[in-house]
């Protein structure tokens, strides 16, 4: 109960009449944001979770929540630099043809028998050193291709694209945007998150894998493999020797210690001396929605704080028990499934400094937000990447999805729960 005390202590004086509408507001523009983060939009408004971001961190700073003077302390501009410079880094990999060479490699080589685990697991070590919404747009028309040249129904390699893509992202502090704002919270070390991290994602894909088998097994027989390799395009090697040393320049200072989003910066400055490209068509490569989202968010939680919510919320979390593993996985995998997954650890990232072992609430935390996106077909942006990159081949409904998503979920949630339970 302490530091429940102290965070409540750090409050604006809330006795007069003005303060108390300040915390009533806090509470009204925090309800609010979070209702149009968990509904995708505002109803009957073209107002998308990014633009709600934007609205709610200014409706903070006009009622005085989080004072103008203060806003910029209330972001955490590591974060936002590691998300931008990874952002770069990938966008300059897909403009010289990196991920079309890896796609190259893997359908002239490939045997119709191996292509869902090659999907998978392409797809998971992809999305574990690169941000996973950008390996779906890669991947989904690999899988497409792939499935249409060998006779196959894509239906079951799309979901294996989708679920290995959020699996594969548990691993690293760059897999995903949620990973990227616990590494700068939290402190872990690239080096110490995979090596906790790592072997979930590494079992989760082959539970993926016999999952999907199981489950769409009459659609995974290939009638023909003849003309895939007809089908691709030649990348040369040439065009991407500058970019692979800079990717492992950058992950080897990863895991040698250096600070990620110092490293990353570096590799994206790298990345942008260029004679040939024109810088333009990287910067078009950047979520820059993403990024005011992210800015958005602290701006809103910083608000929620000064309102007094994060003192509620850590009485809630000693009333039932939050620093017990399994129950903060339940939790944060639900309300990653209510909210989207990026604005539930933006929320629970508050409680997990106060807990007895903090290290691993922010493993379970990554770990139980990462994961819990399989759940549905809206669960994770990657998710949405690929039912909308397919779209024009083939319709992916709810249950298509959730048939795979609902039992691929649960069971990596268990063995990712009992995995940091039994190394802690």
């Amino acid at each position: 109960m302490i530091l429940p005390v102290l965070l409540l202590a750090t409050v604006p004086d809330l006795t007069s009449p003005l303060a108390e509408w300040r915390v009533a507001a806090g509470y009204a523009v925090f309800a609010l944001s979070y209702s149009v983060f968990a509904l995708g939009k505002l109803p009957g408004m073209k107002v998308d979770r990014p633009g709600m971001a934007i609205i709610g961190a200014v409706l903070m700073i006009a009622f005085r929540i989080v004072p103008a003077a203060e806003a910029l302390h209330y972001i955490d501009f590591g974060t936002l630099v590691l998300l931008f410079s990874m952002m770069v880094v990938v966008g300059c990999l897909r403009l010289t043809g990196f991920f079309e060479w890896i796609t190259e490699q893997v359908v002239t080589r490939l045997k119709p028998r191996h292509l869902l685990p090659t999907v998978i697991f392409i797809t998971g070590a992809l999305s574990a050193f690169f941000v996973n919404d950008v390996i779906c747009l890669v991947m989904t028309p690999f899988a497409l291709l792939a499935t249409r040249r060998m006779g196959l129904k894509p239906m079951p390699y799309l979901l294996a694209v989708a679920t290995a893509a959020n699996i594969g992202s548990v691993a690293t502090i760059t897999g995903n945007p949620q990973n990227m704002l616990i590494g700068s919270f939290s402190g872990l070390t690239y080096r110490n998150f995979i090596g906790y991290l790592a072997p979930v994602a590494l079992i989760g894909l082959v539970l993926d894998w016999v999952i999907i088998r199981f489950m769409c097994g009459d659609d995974l027989m290939p009638k023909d493999a003849a003309g895939v390799a007809a089908a691709m395009q030649h990348v040369s090697v040439r065009e991407f020797r500058k970019p692979a040393i800079v990717i492992a320049l950058v992950l080897s200072g990863f895991v040698a210690g250096v600070p990620p989003a110092m490293m990353a910066a570096i590799g994206a400055a790298l990345m942008l001396i260029t004679r040939s490209r024109n810088p333009r068509l990287v910067y078009d490569e950047v979520d820059w929605g993403l990024l005011v989202f992210f800015v958005g968010l602290f701006l809103i939680v910083g608000g929620a704080q000064n309102s007094g919510l994060t003192g509620y919320l850590f009485e809630i979390a000693e009333r039932f028990n939050l620093q017990n593993a399994g129950i903060f996985t339940i939790v944060t995998a639900a309300l990653s499934n209510v909210v989207s997954n990026v604005p539930a650890v933006m929320l629970l990232k508050t409680l997990v400094p106060a807990f007895h072992n903090p290290h691993t609430g922010w493993l379970v935390l990554a770990m139980a937000s990462t994961l819990a996106g399989n759940l549905t077909i809206t669960g994770s942006v990657a998710n949405l990447i690929v039912v909308e990159r397919a779209h024009g081949d083939v319709h992916i409904g709810f249950w298509d999805y959730s048939r795979v998503g609902i039992p691929v979920t649960l069971v990596t949630l268990a063995v990712g729960w009992g995995w940091l339970v039994l190394v802690r």
